[in-house]
């Protein structure tokens, strides 16, 4: 079975739904994730355990025969989009209309081995074939989301921009089908789904989840599809037409996609002797143009992350920030931005002076450390020194910080400090990364920084603000991804009892490079109270996450 998502339900199921356990006799055997919906080829699960909703393709169904293939959360989305306004989708796809001629004429290039200029015959048919064919333009759209979220692509652009190369994915069966469950889904069940995140439609409606806060609408059962269903070929037409009749039990397909089962043997020999030929994307981006505004108007802005390497900020914003560290790999200076700044792992190399020779007065300042063996490491191979760095009460981060506030003359930089702002304290902790070989240690400073910073004001509303998150309970970070490390967990009382006393809104991160449409906030519970947790990674078309409204509705303000 391969996940396509999974979301906290943020209740019990309703008793209707509970009672569909019985449909499916495999709920019998599986005492923890129970089948409620599914048809041929997906399947909508409960985990009675953690309390949430997955949405899986099941296990013959193949998305796409390009190995390695990223972009199916982003198809997934795409197609959901299309359904819901199909104009809308041309339009987004059309104002990429430059950076699609790049990737066309580098996609022909890899398959003729001809070099062709944007306004060839070539890269024109193969611009208005995007527009003739309705599965393959979500393709374009969840490729085009993917681009303006990570980065360029680079391996195997011909199956992804020409439709000439991508019949041969199984991609627009794979749309087909998922576009058929995802309507029987949603008029059999009462949930919502965007496409990747799915929730009871109930719940969804009472989290505000429908907000300006979400990048992208979602499918219920009374939306209004059918602009887009008479775009789309007639046998996919039909047979989600007859979907949408349906109650609960689901309606074979009329579109075969590609099947493990016939295709595996040649699908495993493609991806055994795939060579990707891919680039990192941050190397690539020259080459591209940012299609997007870059004025941002949140009045308390979060980004993080942004790893800028042009020496350039990449967006405005004239009202207050939280840049939760990583923001610079370039000696990035700017005199307009306001707000406050926390380090991350990154600032800490990317103060020190260009030259590795340790010469010279630029290196006064930093002659103290040249023995240290984190120190050492740090200058040879960064990626490898960020898990013996020091405590984040280390004197080092406070040379750091000098450093970083010439550059943001008018930000806070917040080392173990806080700050008031319009009302709201903000305590900015110094931690670089998460330190779980030691984590007693680092609990030991969060709790001791926390105390005094907290000091006697019990009372005033107050974030907590840290470039890698405090423990895995005020985390964004999945448990199924590879960076997750089960023993990062809050094992001190005296942490939760201070979140029991002070009156703490929530925690704000980043870090884990958590893509921002995977959603950039989430509601906890913790030490007996509901807290939010933000992660506002940056991307062209996310340049942060407006903290305001979160902040209004855990202070019971209704955001006016």
């Amino acid at each position: 079975m391969n996940a396509l998502t999974s979301v906290k339900s943020s209740n019990v199921l309703p008793s209707e739904l509970v009672s569909r356990f019985d449909l499916y006799p495999e709920n019998k055997r599986r005492p923890v994730n129970k089948t409620l919906f599914k048809n041929d080829y997906f399947q909508l699960t409960y985990n009675v355990r953690e309390d949430s909703m997955a949405l899986s393709s099941r296990g013959d169904l193949v998305y796409s025969a390009i190995p390695y293939d990223t972009a199916r959360n982003y198809i997934q989305r795409a197609a959901i989009q299309y359904l819901l306004h199909p104009e809308e989708v041309q339009r987004y796809i059309e104002s990429h209309k430059t950076n699609l001629e790049k990737y066309l004429m580098l996609s022909i290039f890899q398959v003729m081995n001809k070099r062709v200029d944007k306004d060839s015959a070539e890269v024109v048919q193969a611009y208005n074939a995007i527009f003739e064919q309705p599965l393959f333009m979500i393709q374009i759209l969840g490729r085009l989301l993917q681009h303006d979220e990570t980065g360029p692509l680079s391996a195997n652009l011909p199956g992804k921009f020409l439709f000439t190369e991508n019949v041969k994915t199984g991609i627009s069966g794979y749309i087909s089908e998922f576009l058929n469950f995802v309507v029987q889904l949603t008029h059999a069940l009462p949930i919502t789904t965007d496409g990747k995140n799915i929730q009871l439609l109930e719940t969804a409606v009472q989290t505000h989840l429908f907000d300006e806060h979400t990048m992208y609408k979602r499918l219920t059962f009374d939306s209004d599809i059918q602009p887009a269903l008479a775009l789309l070929p007639q046998e996919v037409k039909q047979t989600i037409e007859e979907s949408m009749l349906v109650t609960k039990e689901s309606v074979p397909a009329n579109n075969k996609p590609l099947l493990r089962s016939e295709y595996g043997k040649e699908l495993s020999e493609i991806r055994k002797n795939y060579v990707a030929h891919s680039t990192d994307p941050n190397k690539l981006m020259k080459y591209f143009e940012n299609v997007h505004s870059t004025e941002n108007t949140n009045l308390v802005n979060v980004v993080s992350d942004m790893h800028t390497i042009d020496g350039k900020f990449p967006f405005t914003n004239n009202h207050f920030n939280i840049l939760v560290g990583d923001i610079s790999d370039s000696h990035v200076e700017n005199e307009d931005i306001r707000g406050i700044y926390v380090l991350g792992n990154h600032e800490l190399v990317d103060v020190l002076p260009d030259s590795r020779y340790k010469k010279g007065e630029q290196w006064d300042k930093w002659r103290p450390f040249f023995e240290e063996h984190w120190f050492k490491v740090l200058l040879v191979n960064p990626d490898e020194s960020w898990y013996l760095l020091p405590p984040g009460d280390h004197v080092y981060y406070e040379v750091v910080k000098g450093e970083v506030e010439k550059r943001f003359p008018r930000v806070n930089l917040l080392n173990n400090s806080s700050l008031v702002h319009n009302g709201i304290r903000y305590i900015g902790l110094t931690i670089p990364v998460a330190q779980v070989r030691r984590k007693k240690q680092q609990q030991r400073f969060i709790l001791k920084t926390l105390k005094e910073l907290l000091a006697e004001d019990y009372e005033i509303p107050t974030v907590i603000v840290s470039h890698a998150p405090l423990f895995n309970e005020l985390s964004m970070l999945s448990p199924k991804s590879n960076a997750y490390n089960k023993e990062y967990v809050c094992t001190e009382p005296e942490i939760e009892l201070l979140f029991e006393q002070y009156n703490i809104l929530g925690a704000v991160h980043g870090h884990h490079h958590i893509p921002p449409s995977s959603g950039r906030f989430k509601k906890v519970i913790f030490a007996g109270k509901e807290l939010f947790v933000v992660c506002s990674i940056y991307s062209s078309m996310n340049t942060g996450f407006d903290l305001m409204s979160l902040i209004d509705s855990s202070r019971g303000y209704n955001g006016n």
